[in-house]
């Protein structure tokens, strides 16, 4: 069946010319369409064509739907989650604001290891039902792809817990669940001075059974200093690649300790944070695919420099940007917020935020050949803004102007 977009006010593309990511300049380029519509058939986009041509095939299409005063983009990506938890961190929230660091409050046995708590006493129904809560309000801001990680479990037990009901989630949701391991988050309090064990743990028990079950996409890593070291990291990387899974880290958060090296050592995928990435480091990056997630809603929540993005974007270097969402960093569910942040914080253009929440945040998940622009041969995955101005997106900072997402070429949200 043929499906028609009818007469929106612009089709912001993204287009990459086939080569499914933006670097540097690039990002620039979102290619925005005028007097266009698309075509979708067999939840494929067929083809974008100008309004007259849609006019003369109007009564061969089982469906238009007519997008007049509306702009269209491709469906949003959400790269960088943590949303399978439950309990709250508001007490931390206080502690921060009375003085103390989150590395302060990590030490002592707070931050991460709070939430982890919250879920060991959590059942899948639980857990299960509080992040679904959070991927339909993210539906709602026109994101058709959203990732996932592990991490509040910290023991083989409650890591595959949550691993599975991420897995439940993809199995059930009308969007593109990506889940993702990251069993090497934090030390849990009970390894905190015998660091091998967990280790052995992660790396011959938990790697070897969720390859086996195929429950991750990607593992995951935090290098820092209150979390694990480079030389660690390396570890859990080598066999992760053994057994055959992508690889993405969270690094140059707090403290600079080799985490890019490591990451570049086995091909990551993604470098994600990255707030005191030194300006040495650029040429280690230049020239290479890895894509840097950055995460501006944790630099506005912890009140802490910013990465960054003008310099890593004028090197010609591949940039997405994501909500972080968590419990303790960045409690942010707004996708456009994160996008005003990047603005007005990180020196990033409208048209950047653009790019870094589409095409090149589905580099980050390597899903960039078949989501992320609107180009002919990519699934019909798009977000409609009820709006004809795309730079109200950014500008009218924490509103949500989606009004219909559309995941392959069916309605999933509309406002009412």
């Amino acid at each position: 069946m043929i499906k028609i977009l009818l007469n929106p006010s612009q089709i912001l593309t993204v287009d990459t010319n086939g080569e499914n990511f933006k670097r540097g300049n690039s990002l620039k380029e979102i290619n925005v369409l005028y007097n266009h519509s698309v075509i979708i058939q067999d939840k494929i986009i067929k083809d974008i064509v100008t309004n007259l041509e849609a006019e003369k095939i109007k009564n061969k299409a089982g469906e238009i739907i007519d997008l007049k005063n509306k702009i269209l983009l491709p469906g949003l990506v959400e790269c960088h989650t943590h949303s399978a938890f439950t309990g709250s961190r508001a007490n931390e929230f206080k502690e921060r604001l009375n003085g103390k660091s989150y590395e302060e409050i990590a030490n002592e046995g707070g931050g991460i290891n709070t939430t982890v708590k919250s879920v060991r006493n959590s059942s899948i129904e639980e857990i299960y039902k509080s992040t679904l809560k959070t991927i339909n309000y993210f539906i709602s801001q026109g994101v058709t792809t959203f990732e996932i990680k592990s991490g509040y479990g910290l023991d083989f037990e409650n890591e595959i817990k949550l691993l599975k009901v991420i897995n439940n989630l993809k199995n059930s949701c009308s969007i593109d669940i990506v889940p993702t391991f990251l069993g090497a988050h934090t030390y849990p309090i009970e390894y905190k001075a015998q660091h091998e064990i967990y280790l052995e743990e992660i790396i011959n028990k938990m790697l070897p059974y969720i390859s086996e079950n195929r429950l991750a996409n990607f593992c995951d890593g935090f290098c820092e200093s209150t979390a694990f070291s480079a030389n660690e990291i390396d570890m859990i990387f080598s066999k992760a690649e053994e057994l055959g899974l992508d690889l993405r880290i969270h690094t140059e958060q707090f403290n600079n300790i080799g985490g890019v090296e490591v990451a570049l050592k086995h091909n990551a995928i993604s470098i994600d944070h990255l707030e005191v990435f030194k300006e040495e480091q650029i040429d280690l990056l230049k020239g290479k695919d890895v894509v840097c997630v950055l995460l501006p809603g944790v630099s506005f929540f912890l009140n802490y420099q910013h990465a960054p993005a003008r310099r890593l974007i004028d090197n010609n270097l591949i940039v997405a940007l994501s909500t972080d969402y968590n419990p303790g960093t960045s409690p942010i569910s707004n996708l456009h917020f994160i996008m005003s942040i990047a603005a007005l914080k990180m020196n990033m253009t409208i048209e950047e935020t653009i790019s870094a929440v589409t095409i090149n945040a589905a580099k980050a998940l390597k899903m960039n050949h078949k989501i992320g622009s609107i180009e002919i041969g990519k699934f019909a995955d798009f977000a409609v803004f009820d709006t004809t101005d795309y730079s109200d997106i950014v500008y009218k900072i924490n509103e949500n102007l989606n009004c219909i997402t559309i995941k392959q070429g069916e309605i999933i949200y509309e406002l009412k």
